[in-house]
């Protein structure tokens, strides 16, 4: 699966938000910021971005996911 195919499906489920994917074929690293995570814990954030890829990670299109959130203040506060 290529990086910007990624990026597409997390735009549509993060349509406010800016998102980075990095990749090496099968492993992808990917940064999401934006205020949709504002009052969610680390691992509820994780869970929102995974349910916008589960298919393609049920699939093995997705070999491996890092995924890091921010919301738009901790990613200026960088």
């Amino acid at each position: 699966m290529h990086p910007d195919q990624v990026k597409q499906l997390l735009l549509e489920e993060f349509s406010d938000c800016d998102v980075t994917v990095e990749s090496d074929g099968s492993h992808f690293n990917l940064v999401v910021v934006g205020d949709c995570f504002e009052g969610l814990r680390a691992v509820q954030r994780q869970q929102k971005v995974y349910a916008a890829l589960s298919e393609q990670i049920a699939s093995g299109a997705m070999h491996a996911v890092n995924i890091k959130t921010f919301t738009t203040s901790e990613w200026q506060q960088r």
